[in-house]
């Protein structure tokens, strides 16, 4: 096990960190069973290192049945032998770090699985008991408690299931997501004290931080009332009680010289400010940028909100362009609608990947030339469209609770392709999800032999990266539908999203671009480019 780190000789590296999210059950193969595991992962190191990433963030690995892809967690302190095993696990951490690569683990404290044992001990104890108290069962309403406690709705986008479910017994139990994942009643002391416990764990092993699931949903009015729109406090939704569980969390991370990264999704950026108070989290996903169209105007005024929210609490921002629960961004870009809503996501959307394509290598530039962290899904660095899985062979529950509406989120965690002639593309296995026809096209071994190809441009804007310092962002002039702007060391980056070629300001070199200048040395439509003064 590894021994806490000094505060002061991790300090900061998260204000402007590239961090690279690792879905461990699509990345890489390593036993051929045809899923994900460590060994796969350690097996890639080097590639992570080259790529230039500081750090990992792993989905959950825990114990796991997998009814939502390991966020319905049996065991907070167990790898699923799936994946591997706890000594794996610390080999990972230890083996990245001695590459310059710190770990983050997710935590995913609002709910655990139903085969989680204080479930289990809850379901065998029975209605009243003090084993159910470390969750949220209640008698039903109606003359015979048939109905549901309350009318919460589901957490899942689409989905029109209840979060109630009835026992045999007659007691009704709350989960925010599906059946099989129990909220956990933070008004418990117990609960309060088992997570502490957890980040103490993973913390001894060397992880150098983590990510906060759902991290807004933690506390519930001790009432359950019926939701009224509009009222506050939310009877679910970031409580003001939240805050001094976070404020113990970071009490625990500042021992060990470790970081929070929250997944806040909120609109009121008053109260999200709130998280990343000094005392509280470090940071937050931003979810305005990453839902944002590909458009100038818009994308400016998300950049703008997002650094004028972090402001007033020091708090660095975050950028992401896609994530395990998003559609990706080549195939979002090349769509009519280049925004992103769980709700608006459909099968048979059409679209131009060869335009995507070009923007997602534009947005790329773009986020990476930003104040903050980055935050890098894999596959992304190799360009990868949303794969359009068979239905018979979808497995996300949020496809199956929008009775099958919502093509769910199967499309974005497709296993990696490694090697273009191997079987499976190098993966390993038969995978667990399909694999699309053209997936050895975007192979990594195809594109590190391709000075043009994304995964070579994002292994040069890594390697540029550090002239960009965690330091002010300056406006340039511009024409309508381009973004300008100076970064520190005389770094500035140019977005064109206009219809028509742009002219760059006046610079001494240029450093990288996302596509060819045209032949009068303009940046042409969806193009980017870093300049030096």
């Amino acid at each position: 096990m590894g021994q806490p780190t000094p505060a002061r000789i991790q300090k900061d590296w998260w204000r402007t960190a590239v961090i690279y999210q690792v879905y461990v059950r699509s990345f890489a193969d390593g036993d051929g069973d045809g899923t994900g595991d460590l060994a796969g992962v350690r097996a890639k190191l080097p590639y992570l290192a080259e790529l230039g990433v500081d750090a990992l963030w792993f989905n959950p690995w825990y114990l796991s049945p997998m009814k939502d892809g390991g966020y319905d967690v049996a065991d907070y302190r167990a790898v699923d032998p799936a994946f591997g095993t706890l000594a794996e696990a610390e080999k990972v951490i230890a083996e990245a770090r001695e590459l310059g690569i710190r770990t983050l683990v997710d935590i995913v404290p609002n709910h655990v699985s139903d085969q989680h044992p204080w479930f289990r001990a809850a379901l065998a104890a029975g209605p009243g008991s003090p084993e159910r108290a470390l969750f949220h069962f209640r008698g039903g309403r109606g003359a015979h408690g048939e109905l549901p406690p309350n009318d919460w709705p589901s957490q899942f986008a689409g989905s029109t299931e209840p979060v109630w479910t009835q026992l045999p017994d007659g007691d009704w139990y709350l989960h925010l997501f599906t059946p099989e994942q129990p909220d956990l009643n933070w008004a418990h002391p117990a609960v309060r004290q088992e997570h502490e416990d957890v980040l103490r764990f993973w913390f001894e092993r060397g992880v150098a931080g983590v990510r906060i699931d759902s991290a807004a949903l933690l506390a519930k009015d001790p009432d359950l009332p019926d939701l009224v729109e509009g009222r506050d406090p939310h009877p679910f939704v970031d409580r003001d009680e939240l805050h001094d569980i976070y404020r113990s969390w970071r009490a625990i991370a500042d021992e060990y010289g470790a970081v929070f990264v929250g997944e806040v999704w909120l609109p009121d950026t008053e109260r999200f400010a709130r998280y990343l108070r000094p005392d509280e989290l470090h940071t937050a996903f931003n979810f305005s940028f990453l839902s944002c169209p590909w458009d100038a105007h818009r994308l400016r005024t998300a950049i703008d909100e997002t650094l004028a929210e972090h402001a007033p609490v020091g708090a660095p921002a975050t950028w992401v362009l896609c994530n395990h629960d998003v559609t990706r961004t080549v195939t979002r870009y090349g769509r009519t609608d280049t925004g992103f809503d769980f709700a608006a996501k459909a099968f048979g959307t059409p679209t131009d990947l060869a335009l995507g394509t070009r923007r997602a290598r534009a947005a790329a530039l773009l986020s990476l030339a930003l104040p903050g962290s980055v935050y890098l899904y894999q596959g992304e660095e190799l360009g990868l469209p949303e794969a359009e899985i068979p239905r018979e062979s979808i497995q996300d529950p949020m496809h199956f609770r929008s009775h099958g509406v919502d093509p769910g989120r199967d499309g974005c965690r497709v296993p990696l392709p490694w090697v273009a002639d191997a079987p499976h593309a190098g993966f390993g296995g038969e995978p667990w999800l399909p694999q699309p026809a053209r997936w050895s096209a975007y192979a990594a071994d195809l594109q590190a032999a391709d000075p043009g190809s994304m995964l070579s441009l994002y292994r040069e804007a890594l390697r540029l990266r550090p002239e960009c310092a965690d330091g002010p962002l300056t406006w340039l002039p511009a024409p309508d539908g381009v973004l300008a702007f100076a970064r520190a060391e005389g770094l500035m980056c140019v977005v064109n999203l206009a219809g028509t070629p742009a002219g760059l300001p006046a610079h001494s070199r240029l450093l990288l671009s996302s596509g060819p200048l045209d032949d009068r040395g303009r940046l042409p439509q969806d193009t980017a480019a870093w300049l030096r003064a």
